[in-house]
């Protein structure tokens, strides 16, 4: 056993205090995403740039707009603005900042297309601070599976021991799960990252509107070509599929808990949670050490589901063109959830504490090493399985009948029973073939399957993944510098049509 401390009064206290502050009482996620206003300055700032460029707007005309622009957007800074999304607002600032012609910058826009554009921007950011937080939790995952590459463990099937593995081997598992999250998030982020702006209400409009030039100005990656689509039927099934992605990450984050959970049933466990930040101790019992982490990260995990299913329920059945499946705030807020899961998902991995031993000494208790037994009589003696199979079990219940662990049978027991159960035929594995069978260290370092436990196929598996971690991690900086470096373009753009003219031709009409 590693990492132990030593409690004290004071880490008792601190033990309640985070028990407390990880239970009912901690704040809900942070839910809003990025400030719709700002989204719409946004949203306004490429609309003039655009504008300007294609002529539909004169330069200098343009050039008033923007600097009304930066008036609203500045004056809404102040304590107690209203920083309203909706544009009509917004154009009223804007006619009072830069007179009637400002309203031209509507031109070939609706608020349909404006507000689809802002919930893809906060999907957008949403989905990548979710897919950095999956990142971090698997980069944990993996440091705590080569630590424990040689760990044997049980692995149980109907909540009944099974056979023993490794914790490496089973860790790999929830990291490919990992990898698949990564698989989903990269598809929901390609159908995100695409402008509806431009679409106007759902057929264009009479003006010859640049979309493309609107889609690079805000960073997306391309237009959503039919304008009927792109304000009416895809915030559905975009919406949808992002969330059926948070749901899917939830459930094997549960799995992992629910593992990890089970191991506070048994007095004397192979696996805890460091005592300290992540756990808390009964204000009355004082033995009891409650894995309070475990019960919030599962509680996190449901409610990414339920605030996934809540998705599907409001955008299902609904005509298109009605408002109310549109918005993006139960989606924002789900995916809000899973940062968190993700976050103390790899807290928790971090936090674990092994017990080599006692996880050995579990495996050596019960009969999980049966399948080899059949497994060697087949491959070295020529036996058929199903006849292998029957002795394996044979000796699993004489062995749980006189109170004796698999290695405390002694050879000439093993013959009668195989004798027995054979109908007078004579065991044909030797002693130590049979000592080898029944090792469970000797098992999980001889499989010779792809994707086993054996120490080869574990390291491949273990660079396969921090292969995969590091060209994801890669990925996301990337796409983040792109964002930034649009973002940037935009206000080089903007800034320089704010600057062009010292025409008073927008200067304020009313």
């Amino acid at each position: 056993m590693v990492r132990r401390r030593l409690l004290t009064p004071s880490t008792i206290a601190l033990c309640g205090l985070m028990a407390a502050s990880l239970g009912a009482q901690r704040p809900a996620s942070r839910a809003q995403g990025p400030d719709p206003f700002d989204l719409l300055v946004q949203q306004n700032k490429a609309s003039v740039v655009m504008l300007a460029e294609t002529g539909i707007v004169s330069k200098d005309l343009a050039a008033g707009i923007a600097r009304g622009i930066i008036k609203v957007a500045s004056d809404e800074k102040r304590e107690g603005a209203r920083r309203s999304a909706d544009y009509l607002q917004f154009e009223e600032l804007l006619v009072k900042a830069a007179g009637t012609d400002a309203s031209r910058l509507h031109s070939g826009r609706s608020r349909q297309d404006l507000g689809s554009t802002t919930d893809r921007l906060q999907q957008r950011q949403a989905l990548l601070e979710v897919f950095a937080a999956s990142l971090e939790a698997r980069q944990k995952l993996l440091a705590f599976a080569a630590a424990n590459q040689d760990t044997v463990i049980p692995a149980y099937t109907h909540g009944v021991q099974a056979q023993p593995t490794t914790l490496a081997h089973y860790v790999l598992a929830f990291a490919s799960a990992l990898e698949r999250d990564a698989d989903r998030l990269s598809a929901s982020y390609k159908h995100i990252n695409l402008s509806p702006l431009g679409a106007a209400a759902l057929a264009t409009s009479g003006f010859p509107v640049d979309r493309n030039r609107l889609a690079v100005l805000l960073g997306f990656d391309g237009v959503v070509q039919n304008s009927y689509d792109a304000n009416h039927v895809s915030p559905a099934d975009i919406k949808t599929g992002f969330a059926g992605t948070l749901a899917t990450g939830a459930t094997h984050v549960g799995q992992f808990v629910e593992d990890l959970h089970i191991q506070y049933h048994d007095p004397q466990p192979w696996l805890l949670l460091e005592e300290g930040e992540l756990t808390g101790i009964s204000s009355i019992m004082p033995q009891k050490r409650n894995p309070s982490a475990l019960e919030r990260l599962r509680g996190l995990s449901s409610r990414v589901v339920g605030d996934a299913q809540t998705v599907f329920l409001i955008s299902h059945n609904t005509s298109t063109g009605m408002s109310d499946y549109r918005g993006s705030q139960q989606i924002v807020r789900a995916a809000a959830g899973a940062r968190e899961m993700y976050e103390l998902y790899g807290q928790v991995v971090e936090s674990l504490v092994v017990n080599p031993e006692r996880s050995l000494r579990e495996v050596n208790d019960d009969y999980a090493t049966m399948t080899e037994v059949a497994d060697t009589l087949q491959r070295d003696a020529n036996i058929p399985f199903r006849i292998g199979h029957h002795f394996a079990s044979e000796m699993t219940t004489y062995g749980r009948a006189k109170g004796k662990r698999p290695t405390e049978l002694t050879y000439p027991e093993l013959q009668a029973i195989y004798k027995e159960a054979t109908h007078g035929q004579s065991l044909p594995l030797s002693e130590t073939q049979m000592k080898q069978a029944l090792d469970p260290r000797y098992v999980v370092s001889h499989r010779s399957g792809l994707g086993g436990s054996q120490p080869a196929e574990v390291k491949r598996m273990l660079d396969d993944q921090r292969s995969q971690l590091t060209a994801r991690t890669a990925w996301l900086t990337g796409e983040r510098q792109r964002l930034s470096r649009a973002e940037a373009d935009l206000e080089k753009a903007f800034t320089a049509l704010a600057g062009t003219t010292t025409s008073p031709a927008a200067a304020p009409q009313d």
